[in-house]
């Protein structure tokens, strides 16, 4: 038998380390040449680690959210035939398997064994009356997350009552819960103990912060931290944008015979953008505060912000500028299914110039949408609501929509702002006009 090192592979992409966001295996694993091992992230892609040989595992080189550089061991595993270990190595890899926190957590040192009982001490320790207990342990209180010992009469009586057994102090040996423990505990809180369906809860549970989650929260703090932020909400009137969809939808095919995709808002707002960036070229910039240069980019790069069920991610449909409606809709839900199931790569998840952000049905009145650093503006979708609208004469029931955009206030003025969301209105609300050149 021989032990094979895996060390990190180049994952692609010019980095030089990745984040450990979890592991497929544990210490004492049978694994397969093939078997996906680990999962790292770098920027927001995610890469599977497979191992390359069948094996044991015999230690695990990172815990999750640790930063990992190329090349650096991550697993060891016993394997048939020499291995790729000289014996230097596996000395020294034995060395820090030995120190390992997570092989020390999955296999722990057995126990030395307890001596034997001197043969004058062993009546005492049998015979020895409940009443020379030490005081100590009686009603001693429970560690943090320890389960609570108690038989199942006395659980099912605390059941019935509503009681928390973790709140009760046990006076049995290591602290075990008996009846006159149940009785004790209702005489000192009778409203707490009794019967209401309603149990106190104390637990907290840490949840480590990694991957895509602390990327977002890393960026997202950036973004508030070093950009002020304006926010402007503006109520459209999508009637007529619906009625024109809607009819635009029933052509299943193009010209050339070609199956469309269906449309949805996203195609119309994309090119009422790439409309009013035409005449506020401004807007579709970086700002790179750190060396106060704004780059103002020709091409429009619309991002697409996203939920997946890892968190947020923002496709980048390039080039929006020479996309027409169906083109815009087929690169949206392409991109969507990459980033949802994880296999859209960093090329495709990088570049935007401006951020789209919708939640849908559930999209709300109104947000305060936050810019994508180091973008200067950022389109909020609302969502959609039938509403009474006065025609000069009576109410009338229209389809109503708020935008609510935000804007880098460094280098956008409020008026700015508001000139290009009006200009945006006015597109959707005459949606002919996405047409005309």
């Amino acid at each position: 038998m021989g032990e094979h090192i895996i060390k990190l592979p180049d994952v692609g992409e010019g980095v030089a380390e990745a984040e450990l966001v979890e592991w497929h295996v544990k210490v004492g694993d049978l694994v397969r040449e093939d078997t996906v091992l680990a999962a790292v992230m770098t920027d927001k892609a995610t890469v599977e680690i497979p191992s390359p040989v069948d094996g044991e595992i015999l230690w695990l080189g990172a815990e999750i959210g640790d930063t990992v550089a190329i090349g650096s061991p991550i697993v060891r595993l016993k394997v048939a035939g020499e291995g790729n270990v000289k014996a230097a190595d596996a000395a020294t890899a034995e060395v820090k398997a030995s120190a390992a926190p997570v092989e020390a957590k999955s296999a722990p040192a057995p126990a030395a064994p307890k001596a034997a009982p001197k043969p004058a001490e062993a009546p005492k320790a049998t015979t020895a009356p409940k009443a020379t207990r030490p005081a100590a342990v009686s009603g001693a209180p429970r560690a943090e997350g320890e389960k609570p010992l108690a038989s199942p009469a006395v659980r099912l009586r605390a059941k019935e009552a509503g009681i928390d057994l973790r709140q009760v102090a046990g006076s049995g040996p290591a602290g075990r819960i008996s009846h006159e423990d149940i009785d004790a505990f209702v005489a000192r809180g009778p409203q707490l103990a009794r019967a209401t369906g309603l149990a106190r809860k104390d637990g907290v549970e840490d949840i480590k912060v990694v991957g895509l989650r602390r990327k977002i929260a890393e960026k997202m703090s950036l973004a508030k931290s070093r950009i002020p932020h304006i926010t402007y909400v503006e109520e459209i009137d999508v009637t007529a944008l619906e009625e024109l969809r809607a009819t635009l939808n029933k052509e299943k095919r193009g010209a050339k015979g070609t199956e469309r995709p269906k449309l949805t808002l996203l195609p119309f707002l994309m090119r009422a953008i790439v409309k009013a960036i035409a005449e506020q070229p401004n807007l579709n910039a970086l700002f790179d505060d750190d060396a106060g240069i704004i780059h103002q980019h020709e091409g429009i790069h619309i991002g697409i912000a996203a939920q997946t069920p890892n968190g947020l991610v923002v496709p980048v449909v390039k080039h929006a500028e020479a996309r027409d409606l169906w083109d815009s809709a087929a690169e949206v839900n392409r991109l969507a299914e990459a980033a949802k199931s994880g296999t859209a790569s960093r090329d495709e998840l990088s570049g935007s110039t401006i951020t789209i952000t919708s939640l849908g049905a559930m999209g709300g009145v109104a947000t305060t949408p936050v810019i994508n650093y180091p973008e200067v503006a950022i389109v909020g979708v609302n969502k959609i609501m039938v509403r009474p609208v006065w025609d000069g004469t009576q109410f009338i029931p229209r389809k109503m929509m708020n935008l609510s955009s935000s804007f880098d206030h460094r280098i956008i003025d409020g008026w700015d702002a508001a000139v290009f969301v009006q200009r945006i209105k006015a597109l959707l609300e005459t949606p002919a006009l996405i047409f005309v050149d």
